[in-house]
């Protein structure tokens, strides 16, 4: 399994700039100066064991949670700075791919689609909205699952509908949060594919939350190591694993890699 290399990287043009971020719970220190910038078209891959704080770090990008301090910039915009209307719109943008997929269980495939189109993009008809979400299930090979509910799909056709979801609103940004976690080698593959089939046909950039390091070889452009709450190395995957570093090394081990 090999990276789709023809997509062009803007490194010019950050889409999202991170400095000097801290964030703590109580007495628990969670990130402690993270420095980080992705590139436009550029996909990164944050690697690190659980609990290190990569979840946190989307969710403070997205303004789920604010910093204690440090700058975040999304699309130009300091987002612990806006308030709710424009945080909102900066949210459009930006599609975030939760680990659980977030499907409405009432709803068939067709329903979870068209709601936020129906929510966010008001002015289209009922057929637009048809089209839009025929394209965008195409687009994540599962146009022929369009009338069934979430209950009927399995776990990777669901992350699958979760991604697309996502997708139907054109965002600019994609963020996954462990898009292979729970998934069987095969599966994941598929989900794999499709981060980068997502890259080049929407011109997205992207993070990728995981600690699965199949995954981070062979979506990432660049990958960027959290341990103890800060990036301790930034590069290709081989550049951030062709070390001696005991804590890397020791990571690396730890996880089984194709």
């Amino acid at each position: 399994m090999e990276k789709l290399q023809k997509h062009t990287i803007n490194e010019d043009e950050p889409v999202i700039t991170i400095k000097g971020l801290y964030k703590s719970f109580d007495d628990l220190e969670v990130l402690k100066g993270i420095d980080f910038i992705l590139h436009k078209g550029e996909n990164v891959a944050v690697l690190g064991k659980s609990g290190t704080g990569k979840s946190v770090l989307i969710k403070i990008i997205v303004g789920l949670l604010k910093p204690d301090k440090g700058e975040v910039f999304a699309l130009g915009k300091q987002v612990d700075k806006l308030n709710r209307k424009e945080l909102d719109a900066l949210r459009l943008r930006i599609g975030f791919s939760f680990q659980s997929s977030a499907l409405y269980d009432g709803m068939n495939v067709y329903q979870n689609l068209a709601f936020p189109l129906n929510m966010n993009a008001k002015n289209l008809s009922k057929k637009e909205v048809k089209y839009e979400v025929e394209q965008v299930l195409d687009a994540v090979g599962l146009l022929e699952k369009i009338n069934q509910m979430p209950s009927e799909l399995s776990g990777g056709q669901r992350k699958r509908v979760g991604i697309a979801r996502t997708l139907i609103l054109k965002p600019e940004i994609m963020l996954y949060d462990e898009p292979t976690a729970g998934l069987d080698p095969i599966t994941s593959t598929e989900i794999i594919e499709l981060i980068n089939n997502v890259q080049h046909q929407f011109q997205t950039s992207s993070i990728i939350i995981t600690h699965d390091l199949t995954c981070a070889k062979n979506t990432s452009d660049r990958t960027a190591m959290l341990l103890e709450g800060q990036f301790v190395k930034v590069g290709t995957f081989d550049e951030v694993f062709d070390t001696d570093d005991r804590h890397l090394k020791d990571f690396f081990n730890y996880n089984f890699i194709q």
